[in-house]
């Protein structure tokens, strides 16, 4: 008589799956820290780049003899500055 498949034993692998899926999770959650961590720095360093540009342009603005160029400069700079501003609270509200 042939044997049954049924009789045969199937290893348990339900223990396996749970464990890789907690290394998969364990895993994804240090990329999710390490990718805010990142996304920060980059904010982080782009501000200090526009606070350095801004600081510039109102130097190169303040050396002209002529007042409408240091106008146009400090609402250029103005509005540069709020934008900038509105666009980096922003992303660091996303990257909370």
């Amino acid at each position: 008589m042939p044997t049954s498949t049924a009789s045969k034993q199937i290893p348990d692998l339900s223990g396996s799956f749970d464990a890789a899926a907690d290394r998969a999770r364990a895993l994804n959650e240090k990329l999710i820290v390490t990718a805010k961590k990142s996304g920060t720095a980059s904010l982080d360093a782009y501000e200090k780049g526009l606070t350095t540009f801004v600081e510039f342009q109102q130097k190169v603005a303040g050396a002209s003899q002529l007042d409408w160029v240091s106008a146009v400069v400090q609402a250029q700079t103005d509005f540069l500055t709020e934008v900038s501003a509105a666009y980096t609270s922003a992303a660091r509200e996303v990257l909370r």
